[in-house]
């Protein structure tokens, strides 16, 4: 079963759907996320506090999301202080999620929502894939609409630490 702290996941959604072209946004209370992943695990966004982490929204189903997960792997393999987690936004049976995930493998958890139980308040991502990354100190930093690479994750690591400096010291 998937569990969200439905207050604070609901505010970084929120954050992040107001502000429509993905620059910094400010937030006033950590997201928090703890969903269990594909292979059985939790993945718990709380316990990742003091590293970057980029949570994204895929489907099998869409090509841009495939083609950016080679990127997104490689970013989080080569940046000691980057985690991620892949959220599958798909009605396909867990089955073929599974068979997707053995075909594409990635250096990060991957997790499918229930599409016929949402947590209320979670906005649906309007286009796939739907990137957001949170900043170590728990904050929502950026949100991405479309294909992540690493010059855009690299940018916006830099952005964010210039707006809020002491940020992030720890390099990615």
């Amino acid at each position: 079963m998937n569990v969200f702290r439905r207050g604070a996941w609901m505010l970084m959604l929120a954050l992040a759907c107001a502000a429509g072209t993905g620059h910094a946004l400010p937030s006033t209370a950590p997201p928090a996320l703890s969903i269990r992943t594909l292979d059985g695990k939790t993945f718990d966004l709380a316990a990742l506090r003091g590293k970057w982490v980029i949570v994204n929204f895929w489907a099998t189903w869409c090509s841009p999301c495939i083609a950016e997960m080679p990127a997104l792997s490689k970013y989080v393999r080569t940046h000691k202080n980057v985690a991620a987690v892949g959220l599958a936004y798909d009605r396909s049976p867990r089955a073929e999620v599974l068979a997707f995930a053995n075909k594409h493998p990635v250096d990060y958890p991957l997790a499918q929502l229930d599409m016929d139980d949402l947590p209320r308040g979670i906005e649906m991502p309007a286009t796939l894939p739907t990137t957001y990354l949170i900043a170590p100190d728990g904050r929502l930093a950026e949100r991405f609409i479309g294909p992540v690479d690493a010059k855009l994750l690299d940018a916006a690591i830099a952005a964010s630490r210039t707006s809020r400096p002491g940020t992030g010291a720890n390099p990615p």
